[in-house]
C-alpha cells in the first residue's frame, strides 16, 4: 500500500513538471517564433503595388503619418479626388463610387494593430526619427494585398531600438505604456 502511495506521488510530480515545461516552452514559442496574420478581406480590394507604380506615396494618402500619432486611412473625399477621373470603370473603383454615392466611410479593416495601452507616434518615427514605413510595415508598395509582417511587441520595439545607433533607449515604461 505504502508503495502505490509514493508511486502515485511520483507520478503526480512528474506530470505536474511536464505541464509546467509545456507551458514554458509553449509561451517561450510564442513569444520568440514571429506571428504574422494572412491578408484581411478588406471592403475594397487595394493594390498598393499599382498606386507606388504611379508614384504616389505613402504620405499622400496616409497625410496623418507626419503629423500625428496615427497614420490615417484616406477619406471616400482623397480617394475621390484623383478616382473621379482615373481608372473609373473597374470593379474595385465602382465600390468606392458606391461610398462616396451613400457619403459613407469605408470600413477598411485595420491590418497592423498595438495593444490599446500602448502608446506610439508616427510622426516621432517618421519625422523626426526618418524611419521609412517600409520598416515596421514590410514593403507593401509590392504588395496587392496588405498584410502584417511583423508582429509589432515589445521586444520588437526594444530591439529596433537598441540597434538604432540615435534611437532613445526605452528604460522608462511610461514612455510606451500610458
Amino acid at each position: 500500500m505504502q508503495a502505490n502511495i509514493s508511486q502515485i506521488k511520483a507520478l503526480r510530480r512528474w506530470i505536474i513538471g511536464a505541464a509546467i515545461l509545456t507551458l514554458l516552452f509553449g509561451g517561450a514559442y510564442l513569444i520568440a517564433v514571429p506571428q504574422t496574420q494572412a491578408a484581411t478581406q478588406q471592403p475594397i480590394p487595394f493594390n498598393h503595388e499599382i498606386m507606388v507604380q504611379e508614384g504616389i506615396t505613402c504620405e499622400f494618402c496616409h497625410t496623418e503619418a507626419r503629423r500625428s500619432e496615427a497614420a490615417g486611412m484616406p477619406s471616400v473625399q482623397k480617394c475621390m479626388g484623383c478616382h473621379k477621373y482615373i481608372a473609373t470603370n473597374t470593379p474595385a473603383i465602382g465600390l468606392l463610387w458606391g461610398y462616396w454615392q451613400r457619403q459613407e466611410p469605408i470600413p477598411w479593416v485595420r491590418v497592423n494593430k498595438l495593444p490599446r495601452f500602448v502608446y506610439f507616434s508616427h510622426e516621432v518615427h517618421v519625422t523626426a526619427a526618418g524611419i521609412a514605413c517600409e520598416t515596421c510595415h514590410g514593403d507593401v508598395g509590392h504588395m496587392q494585398e496588405d498584410v502584417q509582417v511583423v508582429t509589432m511587441n515589445m521586444g520588437w520595439c526594444l530591439s529596433c531600438h537598441e540597434k538604432q545607433p540615435n534611437a532613445p533607449q526605452l528604460k522608462d515604461c511610461v514612455v510606451c505604456h500610458q
